[in-house]
């Protein structure tokens, strides 16, 4: 068996992929607590987002982490459609996911959660596993099935306790706890998938398919991230609904004042008054 080392870099990659667990998961909070309060064609917008936002979270966080996995006697390469297909998967399992919580909160709440939470959690694990499915090296990959199973489990109430989060939390602290928390459950599912690996090296001077962590996994990680980094900026300072009404109700009175001194009638010159009332006297 080859020795798996998951931290080459030190607590580098560890905390890094955590960090951007967090934003991802801020965000994609964030813009399903802002879906829920419109409607229409806002509410599909944030909602999509949301979806893009936690994929990319969860994708960012895992290849960002890979960067510190090695193993010991061979060297490591990527099989660069499979990855790109995790993403994917990533953003459209989790937005499925996603869209049920935000279209089916106001029917029936808690089978919303329910399996909103299963397809979210499940588009996560989906995406862990197409990743790893990328890996390729000189030997074979093996899995733990229990292991498997409890990583996949952790994704399942991550993703639900998440979306109850988005559900129940409205205040940007609240979100930003339970942001930390979610980030925490990501990055435990990803460590105890990978704690279910195990590799049987076989020697091999052949090249390696596929390109390297640095040549694809690093660029596409560092863009991803200026995404989520860019795109929490946009949702931080766009107005919310209720701002937006606070702000119209606050025009409409400086808009009825000249709109009322339009209508009232003309006051008469003093003048005028005066000469009218001396023609009457006089002719009196």
């Amino acid at each position: 068996m080859g020795h798996l080392d998951h931290a080459a870099f030190g607590l580098l990659t560890p905390v890094l992929s955590y960090a951007m667990a967090v934003i991802g998961a801020a965000l994609g909070l964030r813009c399903t607590v802002r879906a829920l309060g419109t409607s229409g064609r806002s509410r599909r917008n944030w909602l999509i987002t949301a979806a893009s936002a936690i994929g990319t979270g969860i994708w960012t966080m895992h290849f960002v982490a890979m960067l510190g996995f090695a193993v010991r006697g061979t060297d490591i390469r990527y099989n660069v459609p499979l990855t790109i297909l995790s993403l994917l998967v990533a953003m459209l399992v989790v937005g499925a996911g996603v869209f049920c919580v935000g279209y089916g909160f106001g029917r029936d709440r808690v089978t919303a959660l329910l399996v909103g939470g299963l397809t979210t959690g499940l588009g996560v694990a989906s995406m862990h596993y197409l990743g790893m499915a990328a890996l390729r090296l000189h030997g074979s990959v093996h899995y733990d099935p229990l292991l498997v199973a409890l990583s996949v489990g952790i994704a399942v109430v991550a993703a639900t306790a998440a979306l109850w989060a988005a559900l129940n939390i409205k205040s940007p602290i609240a979100v930003a706890v339970a942001s930390l928390v979610m980030g925490a459950a990501v990055s435990s599912m990803h460590y105890t998938g990978m704690l279910a690996v195990s590799v049987q090296v076989e020697p091999s001077g052949g090249e390696l398919p596929g390109a390297t962590a640095m040549q694809f996994i690093f660029p596409l990680a560092v863009g991803l991230g200026s995404y989520l980094f860019v795109t929490s900026a946009f949702v931080a300072l766009s107005p919310t609904e209720r701002e937006r009404a606070a702000y119209t109700s606050a025009e409409r009175p400086a808009e009825a004042v000249p709109a009322a001194a339009a209508t009232a009638p003309a006051a008469r010159p003093a003048s005028t008054t005066n000469v009218t009332n001396i023609t009457t006297n006089a002719t009196a």
